[in-house]
């Protein structure tokens, strides 16, 4: 078991940055690649950004790259999301999970509970 919490989130405006955290216990990450997905509200949860356990492949959905870079720190088990620029349109709750290097939901094993990213305009 993988037990994934993720910190960082809060209400900024739009053009200021937030770093998120995705911290693990338990199998820690050994392994596995870690993505963040989110869920705006009224939407489905998207794929924003994932990180192969080595560190060397990551790949980010259009709507974040250029503004967002992933990455992960295996000594302190926690993978990390520096989202600048940020627009009112990435407020969403913000899920880190661990599986396979993949945009995809069902690839995942393991996610985290969330935590809340406001952007005022």
């Amino acid at each position: 078991q993988v037990q994934l919490v993720e910190s960082g989130g809060g209400l900024v405006q739009a053009g200021d940055s937030l770093r998120l955290s995705c911290a693990a216990s338990g199998r820690t990450f050994s392994g596995y690649a870690t993505g963040w997905f989110r869920r705006a509200p009224g939407k489905e949860r998207e794929f924003v950004a994932v990180i192969s356990y080595e560190g060397s492949g990551t790949d980010y959905a259009n709507s974040v790259k250029g503004r967002f870079t992933i990455s992960r720190d295996n000594a302190k088990n926690t993978v990390y999301l520096q989202m600048n620029s940020l627009k009112p349109e990435d407020t969403a709750v913000y899920y880190c999970a661990a599986g396979s290097y993949s945009p995809y939901l069902r690839h995942y094993d393991y996610w985290g509970q969330g935590t809340q990213v406001t952007v005022s305009s």
